[in-house]
């Protein structure tokens, strides 16, 4: 099965969020991760939605997305075409022998200790998916008590692909 990243440019009005994801779970399409924030112009959203499937299907969605009276304008992003972020906070059990270990890993990927508790560490990192694996990877030696992700937000690069309203 293939990824797809979806980048939309949809009105920012109330439901807009509830009529895209609906029209997935009409279907049963599932959605991998869903971003959305308001744009530059207030009147606009970008909504970032991972979707999985062979390429039949993957066409099939993107034109069913298309159709929608609030998406304005719809995007593939592609790889090395596009630049692609997630955030993510893990908390980790830090013991004090462990800690400086755990700092230690977080340095590698210049990831940020955000909070510290008595026996735990909150770590912050954003960048791409594989970047994000690799530290849960290497942190999987440590206990990880909590893992929040944000999903992938991107945009493509350059200027030749901007939709000026």
């Amino acid at each position: 099965m293939k990824r797809r990243v979806l980048s939309m440019l949809v009105d920012n009005t109330s439901g807009v969020l509830s009529r895209v994801a609906g029209l997935f779970s009409r279907r049963g399409y599932n959605i991998d991760s869903l971003t959305v924030g308001e744009t530059a112009d207030p009147r606009y959203s970008r909504m970032t939605v991972v979707v999985r499937g062979d390429e039949m299907i993957l066409d099939q969605i993107t034109k069913q997305v298309a159709k929608l009276i609030d998406v304005v304008d719809i995007k593939t992003l592609e790889e090395g075409e596009s630049v692609t972020r997630e955030l993510i906070l893990i908390k980790v059990r830090a013991e004090t022998k462990d800690r400086q270990e755990i700092v230690s890993v977080a340095g590698i990927f210049r990831a940020n200790i955000v909070d510290v508790g008595v026996d735990s560490l909150t770590i912050e990192m954003t960048g791409n998916q594989s970047k994000i694996e690799a530290l849960i990877a290497l942190l999987k030696d440590y206990e990880i008590l909590e893992v929040a992700r944000t999903g992938i937000t991107g945009l493509s690069r350059g200027a030749d692909d901007i939709r000026y309203l």
